[in-house]
């Protein structure tokens, strides 16, 4: 999937594909599938033509009543271009 970089003010929710800079200076995404994350805890390389690389790889969960985890997306973002594992 092509991703989209975007101006974002840090508190509207992000469409699919898309990421940004919060004004803090975080990376946030919303992966395919419509999973918002931070990517705070990420490396995020931005290449010359503002698209990004994020690695190591996104990695969304939810935690459900039992305290189990579930994975809701895991994949890349190479140059804008989301990829799942």
């Amino acid at each position: 999937m092509q991703g989209k970089r975007v101006e974002w003010d840090g508190e509207s929710i992000l469409k699919e594909g898309e990421y940004a800079k919060a004004p803090s200076g975080t990376w946030f995404c919303c992966t395919p599938g419509n999973h918002m994350g931070s990517l705070g805890a990420h490396s995020v390389v931005e290449h010359e033509d503002r698209t990004i690389t994020v690695s190591p790889s996104i990695l969304i969960t939810a935690t459900n009543s039992k305290n189990n985890r579930q994975e809701l997306w895991h994949g890349f973002l190479e140059k804008g271009i989301w990829r799942a594992c």
